[in-house]
């Protein structure tokens, strides 16, 4: 097959298997071998649609989206029932029943229908858009874009209309989707760089996002939770004014289908067969971020339902011929869509109390079935893009000795300053020779006072740079890819699950205990991913994805957990999931002093054999390395590194995947000169975010967690731009 010239995967022109000429008999559907490298199976002509089947479907879908809805309203933390609701239908004058119905249940019931549809259909337009099955509102972006441009409305104190709030939220998706997209050319260039390039923007706008929370909290009361995706609803108004938008654009849609099947026989061919394909991407984009937009406004980012809806239709599609056509396909991913969003409600509260299924987000539910999904389809994904190539291969020239050594005095000599500037500078500036009076103990009560606060919260930053920077370095070379990093494999969030679940279950624990269950749960959900990714071998694509899939899980779990024990104890979870060193003291500090004095020694003597691994697999096994065996003691290794800094700082993100890459773009990527390089550079990083987070806004902190990754997610969005080509 001729591939043709268009930016997107599968746009080779079908002249050679004799393309038909347009007619209204044109039938799109996928066969059922395996998946193609972009992820999205290769799109095949097939016979006439079973009309009986697919009404039968779509006539199932709403029975189930009717019944799901029937259960909702009956559901609440006030003495309503079943039989008040259909006493109420039949005649009743129950006036509480009528009141509690009307003003609470409606509302939230109304508001999954209406944000399962859009979703689902926004979801089901960006798969097909991109060709990608991992593409969805969430991965690429859409939700996170348009959360951060309404909760920057609010800190502004714009008190906008419900559909002008709608159009801001567009705004922002389409901003994010924008830069998603070009990042990944498309997504023509494979579902990782897809997946990382939306992973990173998300991160960025998260990031953004939770600065301002924590900065006007009085702004932005109640956005915290409606940030996971609420349904809560005070009204009618923001549904009833979001539906006629979400109807528009899904006719819409729908009515653009039949272009959209013919796009799905690739570019050229569509062009061809008189597509305008520009004006359609454009067009199939807009009402995508539109859909999802509304969503957001009425409900908060509900995580995944846009990417659950249409991979949970293209499962029946072997047993319903013609499903993948768009005027049955974007209905159908509509219906599952409410089916997921109202089945999660549901869920939620009949397993936990009423109230606490008030208090919980819907969308931490859908987030976590979401990320089984993610983790499924990645399973299935053969990408062999470029960021699989080593480390090695992208950071030039070797370099000299002597460049070495100076750029190693010059991180230490940085890193000197930055821990004196550390000791100095807070709510309360101090000076040099009032630091030397504390180490020899002739300092007074008030200095001694913030000092002995002070120091630990300085040599955490340091450590847990230093443990974050050389875990990324033993990560990054086992995968052989750049952009992997701990946090993005999930050991962070398997760490922040067992942290945070001691914290409040056992609230008198020990600084061994919660290090011991922080390393212990991250190893676990380390050998999760690990056995996740191995199939007849170790993929490295593979690994990254499971790994994302595993971390968003995980961030939902973190949600739910503290959510659930504490819901009003927002603070609590802003600074434990946003990576802080408040309140630190010495005994919590000395488990990040025994990792990094027992794992130093055992990387740097593996420093051969990381130089290898960065390579490709054949090389180690010539040379003799037990490949699988010496991949895992690594990997452990990093994971320990990374749960120690997670049990003492909380998750800090993009510090082992600057770190590391930085070092190599210094010194060159033999691991001998990478290690202490990136080591410096990792403290650096955390101490300098650490350092600014708590003076710029002093006597208020910002955690270094949001620092370091507004620092590093540009950093990554560079480096998935150099190496989009």
């Amino acid at each position: 097959m001729r591939r043709g010239s268009a930016p997107t995967p599968h746009t080779g022109s079908r002249k050679e298997r004799g393309s038909p000429a347009p007619s209204s008999d044109l039938r799109i559907t996928h066969d059922a071998g395996p998946p193609s490298s972009a992820g999205a199976p290769e799109p095949v002509l097939t016979g006439p649609v079973r009309r009986l089947r697919v009404a039968t479907l779509l006539t199932s879908g709403v029975v189930a989206c009717v019944l799901l809805a029937a259960v909702h309203v009956t559901q609440g933390t006030a003495a309503v029932n079943a039989f008040d609701v259909l006493g109420l239908l039949f005649g009743s004058d129950d006036q509480a029943a009528a009141n509690i119905l009307t003003a609470s249940r409606l509302p939230r019931v109304l508001a999954g229908l209406t944000v399962g549809f859009a979703l689902g259909i926004a979801g089901a337009l960006l798969q097909s858009l991109a060709r990608n099955s991992l593409a969805s509102p969430d991965t690429l972006a859409v939700n996170a874009g348009a959360h951060f441009a309404v909760v920057l409305a609010a800190v502004i104190g714009l008190a906008l209309p419900t559909l002008f709030a709608g159009a801001l939220a567009t705004i922002g998706g389409l901003t994010a989707v924008g830069l998603v997209l070009v990042l990944s050319a498309g997504g023509a260039s494979g579902p990782t760089r897809l997946i990382l390039a939306g992973s990173a923007t998300t991160l960025a706008l998260h990031a953004l996002t939770m600065v301002l929370l924590l900065l006007f909290e009085q702004e932005t009361t109640g956005l915290f939770a409606w940030g996971s995706g609420s349904l809560v609803q005070s009204n009618l108004d923001a549904v009833r004014q979001m539906s006629l938008v979400i109807v528009v654009a899904a006719a819409a849609a729908i009515a653009i289908g039949h272009r959209l099947d013919i796009l799905a026989l690739g570019d050229d061919t569509a062009a061809t067969l008189g597509v305008a394909v520009r004006r359609t991407r454009l067009t199939v984009t807009l009402l995508a971020v539109v859909l999802a937009a509304a969503a957001v406004t009425i409900a908060g980012p509900i995580g995944f339902v846009g990417l659950c809806a249409p991979a949970i239709v293209r499962l029946l599609a072997p047993r319903v011929p013609g499903l993948f056509r768009h005027r049955v396909l974007l209905p159908a991913s509509g219906l599952a869509g409410i089916v997921i969003v109202l089945g999660a409600d549901v869920l939620v509260r009949a397993v936990v109390n009423a109230q606490a299924g008030v208090d919980i987000p819907t969308g931490v539910v859908t987030t976590v079935f979401g990320a089984a999904v993610l983790v499924t389809l990645a399973r299935r994904q053969r990408d062999s893009g470029p960021t699989r190539r080593p480390p090695a291969a992208r950071t030039g020239q070797s370099r000299s000795r002597r460049r070495f050594w100076l750029v190693l005095a010059s991180c230490v000599a940085v890193l000197s300053a930055a821990s004196v500037a550390a000791l100095l500078l807070g709510d309360t500036v101090l000076l040099t020779g009032d630091v030397v009076n504390w180490i020899n103990g002739e300092s007074g009560r008030a200095i001694t006072f913030v000092l002995d606060a002070r120091f630990p919260r300085v040599a955490a930053a340091l450590l847990a740079g230093a443990a974050l920077a050389l875990s990324g370095v033993a990560v990054q070379a086992v995968c052989r890819n750049p952009l992997a990093e701990p946090g993005l494999l999930g050991i962070t969030a398997g760490a922040g699950i067992g942290a945070v679940s001691l914290l409040t279950f056992v609230p008198t624990a020990g600084v061994l205990m919660l290090s011991s269950v922080a390393g212990a749960a991250a190893l676990l959900t380390f050998g999760l991913v690990y056995a996740l990714a191995w199939r007849g071998g170790l993929n490295s694509d593979r690994l990254v994805l499971i790994g994302i899939g595993v971390w968003s899980g995980g961030s939902a779990i973190i949600t739910f957990i503290i959510v659930y024990s504490d819901p009003w104890n927002v603070a609590k979870a802003l600074t434990w999931m946003s990576g802080s060193t408040y309140g630190r003291t010495l005994p919590q500090v000395m488990p990040l002093v025994i990792a990094l004095a027992v794992l130093i020694p055992v990387v740097v003597l593996a420093r051969r054999e990381l130089d290898l691994l960065s390579l490709d697999d054949d090389t180690p096994r010539v040379l003799g390395v037990r490949l699988e065996g010496t991949r895992l003691v690594i990997l452990v290794g990093a994971a320990l590194l990374a749960s120690t800094a997670v049990s003492a700082v909380g998750v800090i993100g993009f510090v082992g995947l600057v770190a590391p890459h930085a070092a190599r773009a210094l010194v060159g990527a033999r691991h001998a000169r990478v290690i202490p390089v990136a080591l410096l550079l990792g403290a650096i990083l955390v101490s300098l975010a650490d350092t600014i987070g708590r003076t710029v806004i002093s006597p208020a902190q910002i955690p270094a967690g949001l620092l370091t990754a507004m620092v590093g997610t540009p950093y990554f969005v560079w480096l998935l731009w150099r190496s989009r080509a």
